[in-house]
């Protein structure tokens, strides 16, 4: 294939995000501020003048988004909508990518991949490259979806992971003499995803949401089978009059134990793991250094090379 197509379509690819760039910055700030100061003096209002002094963002790229996102919407099925919203709680994110900004993402992306596709046929019309071009599609379709799984994977393994020292900070609180709440509060000072969910837990509970179903409804925002434990055991012990103190002990302790036997297992899985590199990528290299100059002279003595 001739270079300058190549050229010609890396430098179509580059365009995409050069013109993002371009019409999605703000006005320079000493004009909005001169027009703030001046707005209500007498002038006569100008709507257009007003709706061009907004970001190119809220005036083309929103707009856009937003129209992308609904014709998503209508082609895409509700179970796969609602496994997106879900991801993007779990990930912590829901606040800043919605759904609809997803969807219209990803109908982006999949447009770019059909672009380079439509492309790579025209040049070089063939099934290989019809193969990769659906490919290309699919795959700026679904990254989207991928980003957020893992996102939302590596917070509830974020959860997870400080979950026992979270419910060790709590219970000495609670054995000082703090409420429940109090603790909570007291917990939630840390900058982690634990302590971001038990804020909003602790909120709905001063809105004057039943603190069991504030937990459950902290289950529904996150995945993780100890919080789920935890969250069951705590409700079951308040609901049969347990000293809520000793119940946060024990459920600590079970977590530090579940902690230190993931770490345990990873550990024993990781010879396992090592045999495939150290089999493919050194012992070939580890044969050739060792091996490789008895090679060498058994042929010049043999051929007299």
């Amino acid at each position: 294939m001739p270079t300058t197509i190549w050229l010609a379509a890396l430098a179509i690819a580059a365009s995409f995000p050069v013109a993002w760039w371009a019409i999605s910055g703000l006005r320079p700030p000493g004009r909005v501020a001169r027009t703030n100061l001046t707005h209500g003096t007498g002038q006569v209002t100008d709507l257009r003048q007003i709706t061009l002094q907004e970001s190119a963002h809220d005036r083309v790229i929103a707009p856009a988004m937003t129209a992308f996102a609904r014709r998503a919407r209508r082609m895409t099925p509700v179970g796969m909508i609602e496994a997106i919203d879900r991801r993007s709680h779990l990930a912590g994110i829901s606040d800043r990518w919605p759904v609809d900004r997803v969807l219209g993402t990803k109908v982006v992306l999949g447009s770019i991949g059909a672009v380079f596709a439509l492309l790579r046929f025209v040049v070089s019309p063939s099934l290989g490259n019809l193969i990769l071009g659906l490919g290309l599609v699919a795959a700026g379709y679904f990254l989207p979806d991928l980003v957020l799984g893992l996102k939302a994977r590596e917070r509830q393994q974020a959860i997870t992971r400080d979950l026992a020292d979270t419910l060790d900070q709590i219970t000495v609180c609670v054995e000082a003499g703090l409420g429940f709440e109090a603790a909570v509060a007291r917990a939630c000072e840390n900058e982690s995803a634990l302590a971001g969910e038990l804020g909003r837990t602790l909120q709905d509970i001063q809105m004057g949401i039943p603190r069991t179903r504030a937990l459950e409804n902290l289950l529904d925002r996150t995945d993780s089978r100890d919080l789920r434990g935890f969250v069951h055991a705590f409700n079951q012990a308040e609901r049969h009059g347990i000293p809520m103190a000793k119940i946060l002990d024990v459920q600590a302790a079970e977590l530090r134990d579940k902690r230190r036997q993931r770490a345990e297992e990873r550990a024993l899985k990781m010879p396992v793991k090592l045999v495939f590199p150290v089999v493919v990528c050194i012992l070939p290299a580890l044969f050739v250094v060792i091996a490789g100059p008895a090679v060498l002279r058994i042929s010049e003595i043999s051929f007299g090379g």
